[in-house]
């Protein structure tokens, strides 16, 4: 008989780096879809079952892009910046109150002080709230311009002591050219830090990829639109691309 998959998570505590663009609706042209909130927060249920603690940073790209933005209409890079980060806490509320009403504890946290709608960034309670259960959301990337959300999730992570990032995108997983421009590109299972930094697979900014191979972070890549990924990979099953 067949070995019985494992229902213990490999990966104990995580963050999930949500894209902007994976909460929209490019159908309806909704910046937030919520059939995909609903999606996630049954995903976010079957975790805590297990006893995964989890942690999410949400990008602001379905609402304003900082970077894009500024080319687009002529802002401010660090304007642009500082709007991308407001983008994130509208996201990241969203993702609240959608996860809130399905039965799940949450907090918001936020790199900019906004105290009426969310608690400061603190790296001890943001350990503790996770700790006792709740899923603690990441918003304004890491308060600064000129950071990238792929960045501000490197950073969380290590701060939190989580044992894996995982990517949720709009692809599913990491290819050796965009797969959306070439039909003949191919698709890594398994990919060391330092290989994909050399031919510049665009795991991450950088920044952020370079935080991660410092301090062995492995990275999961996978698309968010397939059911019951996020389960797969915290139970280490084969699911996108691992960079490891």
């Amino acid at each position: 008989m067949p070995a019985k998959a494992s229902t213990k998570p490999k990966f104990q505590r995580i963050v999930l780096k949500i894209s902007g663009e994976a909460l929209r609706n490019d159908k309806t042209n909704e910046a937030i879809d919520p059939v995909v909130l609903d999606r996630l927060a049954v995903e976010l249920k079957t975790l805590q079952k297990i006893g995964t603690e989890v942690a999410l940073v949400v990008g602001g790209g379905n609402i304003f892009r900082g970077l894009a933005g500024a080319r687009a209409n002529g802002t401010d890079r660090t304007t642009g910046d500082n709007m991308g980060m407001l983008a994130t806490v509208i996201n990241g509320l969203a993702l609240m109150d959608r996860l809130e009403k399905a039965g799940l504890e949450v907090r918001v946290m936020s790199a900019i002080p906004m105290d009426r709608i969310a608690e400061p960034f603190i790296q001890r309670r943001a350990t503790r709230h996770l700790e006792r259960g709740r899923i603690v959301i990441f918003v304004a990337g890491t308060g600064n311009p000129y950071c990238t959300t792929d960045y501000a999730a490197a950073l969380r992570a290590n701060e939190i002591g989580a044992h894996a990032i995982l990517k949720a995108t709009k692809v599913d997983g990491v290819y050796d050219k965009d797969p959306m421009k070439y039909p003949d590109a191919k698709r890594y299972t398994r990919v060391s830090h330092a290989e994909a930094l050399s031919k510049r697979l665009g795991v991450m900014d950088a920044e952020a990829f370079s935080l991660c191979e410092a301090n062995k972070m492995p990275i999961i890549v996978f698309s968010m639109s397939t059911a019951g990924a996020i389960k797969k990979a915290v139970l280490g099953q084969p699911i996108g691309t691992v960079v490891a």
